[in-house]
């Protein structure tokens, strides 16, 4: 029997502890990456598990050129890791995509029990990142990254995202209605519709708009119940009588969380289609609309600065030992009262005397924010400036 030195014993055992040692600062790294370029997972991605599944991946670039350089450098291995950078080469190309159905659910993980973490409208451009087995990982035009099946939206090339982007379109104005088969309200249904849903523009016809879908279905729209896209983007005025208006339209709409339509609506899904639908472009969540805008002094919850159409936040005040939270947002109306939407869309007030008075929310008001002042500063988009429906999805990364 040939024995083996112990001297080798001893070398395996100290390469096994250099090797523990180069992943703990291999996770090190990767923690602090995380910090600097995908803070908040709802809006970019740097994901890892060094211990079991064996894979990094980012959807930015930045952080995946510092991790190369980090493993090459101090010499880790990762010969059986699966280190990749999205879009994922799998999707072979179709990196881009249109939402194809009226409202999209986009979810929290890929699984239709998963939680609804937010929606997208029927026309609406995204990022396409990965696939994983028929779900399709995706990023809106409000950054926000979540999971849609395949039936939720039409991916595509480069080439035929271009040409969706510079199509003549139109939007549909109604709250609720359907595109038919034919040019009759009787024919046969193409689909349902919502506010806010774009379509290509094939033709107009005395009374209908022939439309096509993201993935090439063709349907005709009561003209009384769309416009042509660019009139109505030339048209869109964000300004506090056309917020309010809008505002009184999702009067008594049930709350859905992550509802972003009319068809029903969270707190922040509801300011941000109030706003969507003036032409303006929000971020997805409260605590993410809460650092955009400018800020209105309430001191002492003096509400005397504040103007219709400024936004309301509400949650948990910082103390000692814990940070502020953000947890609701509203839209202000005036005379003490603001519209939001809290098991239905409703109006409340800030003055102890009303009777409509809300005193949960008075005791949990934090901030307000000025909006209609700020349009085309961080986080606050409209359509003309936003670089999804402008087809810059990559270029500025």
């Amino acid at each position: 029997m040939k024995l083996v030195p112990i001297s080798f014993y001893f070398f395996l055992t100290i390469l096994t502890i250099s090797q523990e040692y180069k992943m703990n600062n291999l996770e090190q790294f990767l923690s602090e990456l995380k910090l600097k370029y995908a803070p908040d997972k709802r809006t970019a991605i740097l994901e890892y598990d060094l211990k079991e599944n064996k894979f990094i991946k980012t959807d930015r670039k930045a952080a995946y050129d510092q991790l190369n350089n980090f493993v090459k450098e101090n010499n880790v291995d990762v010969s059986d890791f699966n280190i990749e950078l999205l879009p994922s080469e799998k999707l072979k190309g179709k990196i881009y995509g249109v939402i194809n159905i009226s409202v999209a659910n986009l979810r929290s993980i890929p699984k239709h029990s998963a939680e609804l973490s937010t929606q997208s409208l029927l026309g609406d451009p995204v990022k396409v990142l990965e696939e994983d087995d028929y779900w399709f990982r995706i990023q809106t035009s409000d950054n926000y990254i979540a999971w849609t099946d395949d039936d939720g939206f039409h991916p595509m090339t480069k080439t035929e995202f271009d040409e969706w982007v510079n199509s003549k379109k139109i939007i549909y104005t109604n709250d609720f209605g359907f595109s038919f088969k034919e040019k009759s309200k009787n024919s046969f249904r193409v689909s349902d519709l919502a506010a806010g849903n774009i379509l290509k523009l094939l033709s107009e016809e005395e009374d209908y708009f022939k439309a096509q879908y993201p993935d090439g279905r063709i349907a005709f729209i009561p003209k009384d119940e769309a416009q042509l896209f660019d009139n109505w983007l030339s048209n869109a005025k964000a300004d506090q009588e056309n917020i309010l208006e809008t505002a009184e339209r999702f009067m008594g709409l049930p709350y859905l969380w992550g509802g972003t339509s009319l068809k029903g609506v969270d707190c922040s899904g509801f300011t941000k289609t109030v706003f969507r639908l003036n032409g303006v472009i929000l971020q997805r969540d409260a605590s993410q609309q809460v650092n955009t805008g400018e800020l209105v002094e309430t001191p002492e919850k003096d509400f005397s600065k504040l103007l219709p159409g400024d936004l309301l936040f509400f949650g948990d005040h910082a103390k000692e030992d814990k940070k502020e939270r953000i947890t609701h947002v509203g839209i202000y109306i005036g005379n003490g009262e603001f519209i939001h939407s809290s098991g239905k869309v409703k109006i409340n007030s800030l003055d102890p005397k009303a009777k409509n008075f809300s005193k949960f929310r008075y005791n949990q008001f934090i901030r307000a924010k000025r909006i209609l002042n700020s349009i085309d500063t961080y986080g606050i988009n409209t359509f003309k400036s936003n670089k999804f429906y402008n087809g810059d999805l990559y270029e500025t990364e």
